[in-house]
C-alpha cells in the first residue's frame, strides 16, 4: 500500500464578502479535491491541542502523527535539523525572521519576501558582527532563518511576527526569562542591517528593506521515534519550508528538494507532485506540503489565496490522483494543517476539512471539498495527531 498526504497550508478560512460570502475554498475551482471528496470519506480534524498556539509547527507535527503535547518543544529545533545544524542539549534554537518595521509597526513579517540570496548576505553579516561563542546566526530560505543561543532564553515569551502584522511591536517584544539578551540582539541588528549594501539596494529599487530581525519559536532538541519505528514505513517529505523538512528529518524521512519550490505563490506545484510520485516507486509514504495558501492568508491577499488553492488542486492534487493509477494499492489524505483567515491574517484555532480516498476507501456522501461540506462527513477527529495512524493503519 502506498500512502500520500497532501497539505495545503492554511487553506481554510471564513466567508469573504468580496467572494460572495463564500470562503476561498468554496469559491475556488477545485475539481480534483471535489472528485476526491465524492469518491472518498470526508471529515474534520483539529491538529492543535487547546493548550498550544495554532501554528504550522504544532499542526504539522500532529499531521505527521506525533502528539505535540508529548514531542513539541518549539519550532526552532525542527528548522535547525532541516538546515543540518546540530544543536546541543544546552542550545536553544530560535526562528529568526528578517522583517520590515516602520514607525514601531510590524509592516512586513517577511521583509517583502526577500530573496534567499539577499537574505544570506544579511544573516552572514549579522553573524560576523553579533555572533559570539554563545550566539550564532544561520541563513535559511527567504525571510526564514535561525539563531542558536547557548543556555538561556528557553522560557522567554516570544510572539510570531505574522501574528502582529500592522500592529505596534512594543507590546509584543520578548519578555520574561532571557528576554534582555533577545531584545539586545534585536536592537543591535537594526544598526547592522541599516548599513548593509543589500538593504540600500532594495530601498533604492523600491523594495522593502529588512530593517530588523525578529526572534521567536524557540525550543530545544526533541526526542521522537522515526516513521520506521512508529509505522514500519519508509518515506519522504517534500516542502520548501525548513520547519516541515525538519520534522521529516526527526521522523527519519528523506527530504526531497524540488527545483523551483519557493514556499510562496510562485512555487513549483507540479514539480512537487511529480517528485512525490517518483518517490512512491521506492518508498511507502510521502508527505507533500504547499505553503502558498498560508502566505496569501498572511498577506490578506484574496485573489492570491484563491489562486493558490486552485493551483494546489490542479497541479498537485490533479497530478497525484492521475499518477496514482500506476500503483496497485494506494490511498491519499488531502487536508490543511490549520486555517489562516484573510480577515485576521494569522493562524486560527479549530478543526479543518480533510478527505481520504483510495483503492480500499469506501465512498461517502459528500460531493465537494470545503469547510461547509466537510462537517457533513462521517469522520470527526478531535485529537488530530491520531489521524495519521488511522490513515496508515486502516482505522478510518
Amino acid at each position: 500500500m502506498k500512502h500520500i498526504i497532501l497539505v495545503g497550508d492554511g487553506m481554510p478560512d471564513t466567508p469573504v464578502k468580496e467572494l460572495g460570502n463564500k470562503t476561498p475554498l468554496e469559491f475556488a475551482k477545485t475539481p480534483n479535491m471535489d472528485l476526491a471528496a465524492a469518491s472518498g470519506l470526508c471529515g474534520t480534524a483539529d491538529f492543535v491541542p487547546p493548550s498550544l498556539k495554532p501554528g504550522s509547527d504544532v499542526a504539522n507535527l500532529s499531521l505527521f502523527g506525533y502528539d505535540p503535547l508529548k514531542y513539541y518543544t518549539g519550532r526552532g529545533p525542527f528548522e535547525a535539523a532541516s538546515m543540518g545544524i546540530d544543536i546541543g542539549d544546552d542550545d536553544v534554537a530560535f526562528r529568526c525572521n528578517l522583517v520590515t518595521i516602520k514607525d514601531g509597526v510590524m509592516d512586513d513579517y517577511s521583509a517583502g519576501h526577500i530573496t534567499t540570496e539577499e537574505a544570506r548576505s544579511l544573516i552572514e553579516t549579522l553573524d560576523l558582527k553579533l555572533g559570539t561563542p554563545e550566539v550564532h546566526f544561520y541563513p535559511g530560505i527567504s525571510y526564514r532563518h535561525l539563531c542558536v543561543i547557548k543556555g538561556v532564553a528557553r522560557k522567554a515569551k516570544c510572539t510570531a511576527p505574522h501574528d502582529i502584522s500592522g500592529k505596534k511591536i512594543n507590546p509584543h517584544l520578548p519578555s520574561g526569562e532571557g528576554a534582555t539578551l533577545l531584545n539586545e540582539l534585536m536592537k543591535k541588528a537594526v544598526d547592522v542591517l541599516r548599513d548593509c549594501p543589500v538593504n540600500k539596494k532594495r530601498a533604492k529599487n523600491g523594495k522593502k528593506p529588512a530593517t530588523d530581525i525578529w526572534l521567536w519559536g524557540q525550543g530545544q532538541r526533541p526526542s521522537m521515534p522515526t516513521y520506521k519505528e512508529k509505522f514500519g514505513l519508509t518515506g519522504s517529505v517534500i516542502t520548501a519550508v525548513d520547519l516541515i523538512k525538519g520534522i521529516g528529518v526527526y521522523a527519519g524521512l528523506d527530504v526531497i528538494n524540488v527545483p523551483g519550490a519557493t514556499g510562496y505563490l510562485d512555487t513549483n506545484y507540479k514539480g512537487k507532485a511529480e517528485y512525490a510520485l517518483k518517490s512512491l516507486k521506492v518508498k511507502d509514504f510521502v508527505f507533500v506540503h504547499v505553503e502558498a495558501p498560508d502566505e496569501a492568508g498572511h498577506n490578506g491577499d484574496i485573489k492570491g489565496k484563491v489562486k493558490a488553492i486552485e493551483d494546489f488542486d490542479r497541479l498537485v492534487v490533479g497530478t497525484v490522483l492521475k499518477g496514482l493509477s500506476a500503483f496497485k494499492e494506494w490511498q491519499v489524505l488531502i487536508t490543511a494543517d490549520h486555517a489562516t483567515p484573510l480577515k485576521i491574517r494569522t493562524h486560527a484555532r479549530g478543526a479543518v476539512p480533510f478527505v481520504v480516498c483510495g483503492t480500499s476507501i469506501k465512498k461517502g456522501s459528500v460531493k465537494s471539498f470545503c469547510e461547509k461540506e466537510a462537517v457533513k462527513g462521517p469522520l470527526k477527529i478531535a485529537k488530530g495527531y491520531t489521524l495519521a495512524s488511522k490513515f496508515i493503519k486502516g482505522g478510518l
